[in-house]
C-alpha cells in the first residue's frame, strides 16, 4: 500500500468511515503489532496495546496532517507510545524499582516534537547535523521501532554504546528542534 493510499484511509477514517478504518487496520496492523511486541515482549499485552492504539487512531485520525512525514511514522508513533505507556505502568506497579527508573520525563521528547512538527525540512536538517550512523540509528529506533539490541547488532557496537548514541542524539535533536 502506498503512502498516498494510507493518507487517504486516515483522512476517510477521520470522517468516521468504518470501511476505511477496517482497510487501514488490515494493511497496518501487522507492523503496529510487531512494534508493540518489541516494546512489551508479551504477546497478550502487545495485542491489547495494539488494540488501544487503534482506538486512539480512530478517535484522533483528524489530527493527522500530511506534512511531508510518512503516515506510517504517525501510526507507528501512536503504537509505540501506547506500548511504552503500558510498559511504564507495569514497572510502576512492580514494587522495588528504583525511583529514577520508574519516573517518566514529563517533557515531550524529540520524537514527539518531530512528529508534531509541520516542517519536515527542519527535522531533516536536524537529523543531518547528527553523525550518519547516529542519525540512522535514531530513524531505525524511533521511526521503525527497532530495539537497542537490534541496533547494536546492526551497527556492530556494544549495547551500552548504542544507548549512549541514542541518548546523545536525542538530546541534540531536541536542542535543534527548539531553535
Amino acid at each position: 500500500m502506498t503512502r498516498d493510499e494510507i493518507e487517504a484511509l486516515i483522512a476517510r477514517t477521520a470522517l468516521g468511515e468504518r470501511a476505511a478504518f477496517s482497510s487501514l487496520y488490515a494493511h497496518t496492523s501487522a507492523k503496529l503489532f510487531g512494534i508493540c511486541l518489541r516494546v512489551l515482549h508479551d504477546r497478550a499485552e502487545a495485542e491489547e496495546a495494539a488494540q488501544e492504539a487503534y482506538v486512539k487512531i480512530w478517535r484522533h485520525a483528524d489530527r493527522y496532517r500530511a506534512n511531508g512525514l510518512s503516515p506510517m511514522t504517525w501510526l507507528i508513533a501512536i503504537a509505540r507510545n501506547t506500548a511504552i505507556d503500558r510498559a511504564r505502568k507495569r514497572r510502576e506497579a512492580q514494587p522495588g524499582l528504583d525511583a529514577a527508573e520508574a519516573m517518566a520525563d514529563a517533557a515531550p521528547g524529540p520524537e514527539a516534537q518531530a512528529i508534531a512538527s509541520s516542517d519536515s525540512g527542519h527535522l531533516s536538517a536536524c537529523l543531518d547535523e547528527l553523525e550518519a550512523g547516529h542519525a540512522g540509528a535514531v530513524r531505525r529506533a524511533y521511526l521503525e521501532g527497532e530495539t537497542y539490541a537490534e541496533l547494536a547488532a546492526h551497527y556492530d557496537v556494544p549495547l551500552n554504546t548504542m544507548r549512549t548514541w541514542l541518548r546523545r542524539s536525542l538530546l541534540k535533536l531536541r536542542e535543534c528542534l527548539t531553535r
